[in-house]
């Protein structure tokens, strides 16, 4: 198989598309249920500790996992059938409504599967047919998921930037993308980094300005791709998260106080320096030599 994906780009680029598009069928599952999950057993959690009997969990929310019950209509609660489910292709032949009850379906679900699947063929034209390809695009999927869960909840959760930085380690054994002395100097710069200035920040303000979550993340964008490229990934997220910032204080899309989430902008530049990390570095030095 690996042969024919040589011999036929075209075919390869196409499986990495269709897969990405299924991949990010399952991602909106991910995005939408995990933090219900998590939410849930930290109410249970907290019930327990605080001896205050069981906590009242409603029954669906009771048996929610990434794999049951399956999809259903939010509106009518119609039960998704499998050609139902065919990613960006069921949304446009159903034009987007329920086949049931004829309301709308968010058009996000669409431009999830659409926008992996996209990107899982920029992997592809960049990494060729390689076993970094399957690395890599699982960076990416990894990425999507939690950049759409930190923008809806504020949220990075251990159960997606542990495992994600712990295989970075894993796979620097390898010199996948980095070698192991230097995925281990980045799991640790980038998490002192930004703890560093959560406790500066917090010492002047009396404030928290940042989630744990985002220590994790950027540990495991270090693990992954090792010291050199954090200070590239570190710049660009905070340049595009000020600018952005600035830009809806301005329009009025948010409020002064309101806590803007800046596991988005760590996502897209890690994926950046994923694809083009190194070339960038060179460049820049090569200007300023």
């Amino acid at each position: 198989m690996l042969h024919v994906f040589e011999i036929t780009p075209w075919l390869f680029y196409s499986t990495a598309l269709a897969l990405g598009l299924c991949v990010g069928s399952f991602l909106n599952v991910v995005i939408y249920r995990l933090p219900a999950m998590l939410e849930r057993d930290w109410r249970i959690q907290c019930h327990e500790y605080l001896e205050l009997g069981d906590a009242k969990i409603d029954a669906h929310l009771q048996q929610l996992s990434l794999s049951r019950p399956g999809s259903r209509c939010p509106h009518c609660g119609h039960e998704i059938r499998f050609w139902e489910n065919i990613p960006v292709l069921s949304y446009l032949f159903l034009k987007g409504k329920c086949s049931s009850c004829s309301k709308a379906i968010s058009i996000r679900y669409p431009l999830v599967e659409l926008i992996t699947g996209l990107l899982s063929v920029v992997v592809a034209i960049r990494y060729g047919v390689s076993l970094t390809t399957l690395a890599a695009l699982l960076m990416t999927w990894t990425l999507v998921a939690l950049t759409l869960i930190d923008y809806d909840k504020q949220l990075l959760p251990d159960d997606i930037t542990l495992p994600l930085l712990w295989l970075g380690l894993l796979i620097s054994f390898f010199n996948v993308f980095t070698d192991t002395q230097s995925s281990l100097i980045g799991a640790m710069l980038g998490y002192m980094v930004l703890w560093s200035v959560f406790q500066i920040f917090k010492l002047i303000t009396g404030k928290e300005g940042m989630g744990f979550g985002d220590f994790k993340l950027l540990a495991a964008l270090g693990a992954w791709l090792g010291w050199q490229l954090l200070p590239q990934i570190i710049l660009l997220s905070s340049l595009v998260g000020a600018i952005t910032g600035i830009l809806m204080l301005l329009t009025g899309l948010t409020k002064r106080q309101q806590p803007i989430p800046f596991g988005p902008y760590l996502a897209a530049a890690g994926w950046i320096a994923l694809m083009w990390g190194n070339d960038i570095n060179y460049l820049y030095l090569s200007s300023i030599q």
